[in-house]
């Protein structure tokens, strides 16, 4: 959809906001942070001595007149510095892969977190494939770039800013060459970050096209098989790989002159320095040695491996910075439906409840003066009124779009009336939880989700605190003991990803099973046999039936043939209800629901005659 776009994500300019608020995210790791830096400035300063060692040493000993009364202090300082090198490498690294590890924990951990407490809607409108990359690749890339990207900025930092100091307090004027570079290298950087960044922006856009071919693929896969259409998907996908590698190239073309670059620059302020520093020993000016005019080779030679390192950084925080965008997006996002302050104090949250102040449902339900409409579309329901008495079932009917699924909808609170209320035993259900609400709440779909697990397990999470023996009781109760029995394993069985080892109508059983289980007051079954033969449907109506005693129901129909005992059935056209009555009632109408009853009752009928 075109609000998860790539293209919202690529902003030009390099954002401090996003970037502080992704420190603050992740600075809850203070300890392993501050023992990453301390290593890292160690590193730095260790890089800072190093030199001035080896041109104490050429001063000293490799003169005209040399002295080696302090050639032990120095072996053992050099022997230190080769110790500090050992222990700060080894720090850093330890301490950055910690980092990195922590930092991903905590981004995926807040992202899921949000996930859990974002309503039906956000998943109605975005696409599955754009949170998955979320979790995975963006979080990961920034854990990286964070902690690895960390240890080089401060290093780099350090390092440049100690040389120029050391520099300026041995020879200013020798100093003044490498600072005359800067803007020299400052004006490179910019030219090629630019180009990389354009570069590596546009294989991102490619990037997220190719997930969501690959998502599509996966997805629909038996569709593309049934239509043969193998060769084209992928010759669509081959021709988003060429683009992607053809952007790939131009991107690692521009980085692989940008380096390079870097490297000619330093050379010229060697030869500089070579020149200018040789100058003064020949001419013997300022009392310039060889050993100085080595320190400050070496200087500039160090210098600028650490300007590439922090421009490298710099850009590729910038890259990153659409997957900080990206993630902040989730994070921060604010969902369209929530509790209001004064009903969290109380009820709490979905996460964290306070169930002991949670009332009981008796299940009366009432729409008073519901208008309703998607943020994108026509308004679906308008001025809509009904009243339910507890414990009693209402099936909707009608055709595709009329309105059915919207009803149940609001009345789990997936969506909220745009004007109007619903009143859950006398009282707008917006007064009181969404927990509260959806703790009292069974949902059985058209095509019911397994988790992956066993039999087992799937109607545990019904109510996650039942004994093995309550879970087998509600199995029975609903005949999945009846197929349980016939596996190797029972109720151990696992069942495959979404319950792809075992059939849709032993699916539908165990969500059935996971349903009562949970002993709701309210139950929604959405077209809860529309996808099983006739046998197993019989077996799901007597199941239903079960199921429904002494709850208030709502059944989505399209088969009629399963509503036919439902207390009250309701015709709906356009948002409105067209006819209103039991089965027997609605017959002798002979009115909109007549004829649904007729035609379908005379389809079944050819169909059966065919076998």
């Amino acid at each position: 959809m075109n609000s998860f776009e790539e293209h919202d994500y690529t902003k030009e300019k390099f954002s401090f906001g996003i970037w502080k608020k992704i420190i603050k995210l992740v600075i809850k790791r203070k300890k392993h942070l501050v023992i990453l830096l301390l290593f890292v400035i160690g590193l730095a300063v260790l890089d800072i001595i190093y030199p001035l060692m080896n041109s104490y040493a050429i001063r000293t000993y490799f003169s005209d007149n040399p002295d080696f009364s302090t050639v032990t202090l120095f072996i053992i300082g050099y022997a230190g510095i080769a110790l500090g090198y050992l222990i700060t490498v080894w720090g850093f690294i330890r301490a950055a892969g910690q980092v990195e590890v922590e930092i991903g924990y905590e981004l995926r951990g807040e992202a899921f977190r949000k996930l859990q407490e974002l309503p039906f809607s956000y998943y109605d409108k975005t696409p599955a494939g754009w949170i998955m990359a979320r979790l995975t690749s963006d979080s990961r890339r920034l854990a990286g770039i964070i902690s690895w990207g960390l240890v080089d900025l401060v290093w780099g930092s350090f390092t440049m800013l100690g040389i120029l100091v050391v520099m300026y307090i041995i020879n200013w004027r020798l100093a003044l060459i490498i600072t005359a570079l800067l803007p020299v290298l400052f004006l490179v950087s910019v030219y090629f970050r630019k180009k990389i960044l354009n570069s590596y922006r546009k294989v991102r856009k490619i990037n997220s096209k190719i997930t969501a071919s690959f998502n599509e693929g996966i997805m629909g896969n038996k569709t593309t098989k049934t239509l043969v259409i193998e060769e084209e998907q992928n010759k669509d996908f081959q021709d988003l790989c060429v683009d992607m590698k053809k952007s790939s190239i131009k991107a690692v073309l521009y980085s692989s002159l940008f380096f390079p670059s870097i490297l000619v620059l330093s050379f010229i302020g060697i030869a500089l320095i070579l020149r200018v520093g040789g100058g003064y020993i020949v001419y013997a000016r300022f009392g310039f040695e060889i050993a100085t005019l080595y320190l400050f080779v070496s200087y500039t030679t160090q210098f600028f491996e650490p300007v590439m390192q922090v421009a490298r950084i710099l850009a590729e925080l910038q890259q990153a910075q659409a997957s900080a965008e990206r993630i902040l997006s989730l994070i921060e996002t604010d969902p369209d439906i929530k509790d209001t302050p004064e009903v969290i104090e109380k009820y709490g949250t979905i996460l964290n409840p306070k169930k002991e102040n949670w009332e009981t449902i008796e299940g009366e339900i009432e729409f008073q003066d519901v208008t309703f409409k998607y943020q994108t579309g026509e308004t679906i329901l308008e001025n809509f009124s009904l009243k339910v008495k507890k414990g009693t079932s209402v099936a909707l009917v009608g055709e595709t779009g009329s309105g059915k699924t919207t009803i149940v909808n609001l009345i789990c609170r997936f969506y909220e009336p745009v004007s109007g209320q619903i009143l859950i035993d006398g009282k707008d259900y917006r007064k009181r939880s969404l927990g509260w609400l959806h703790d009292n709440l069974g949902y059985v779909l058209q095509t019911p989700h397994l988790f992956k697990g066993s039999i087992l397990e799937n109607i545990r999470y019904g109510r996650l605190g039942a004994s093995d023996e309550e879970v087998i009781a509600a199995a029975k109760a609903v005949g999945v003991d009846d197929f349980v029995l016939d596996l190797p394993e029972g109720y151990n069985t696992e069942v495959g990803e979404g319950g792809a080892k075992i059939s849709v109508g032993q699916r539908q059983l165990i969500s059935f099973a996971r349903a009562l289980i949970a002993d709701p007051r309210i139950l929604v079954l959405d077209e809860a046999t529309s996808s099983i033969d006739t046998k197993t449907e019989k077996l799901v109506q007597e199941v239903m039936l079960k199921l429904m005693e002494g709850r208030t129901t709502f059944i989505v129909a399209h088969r009629l043939s399963t509503i036919i005992n439902a207390d009250q059935i309701l015709v709906i056209k356009e948002g409105k209800i067209l006819e209103q009555g039991n089965h027997e009632e609605l017959l002798k109408l002979r009115g909109e629901y007549y004829n649904l009853y007729k035609n379908q009752f005379i389809n079944e009928a050819i169909e059966k005659s065919k076998y």
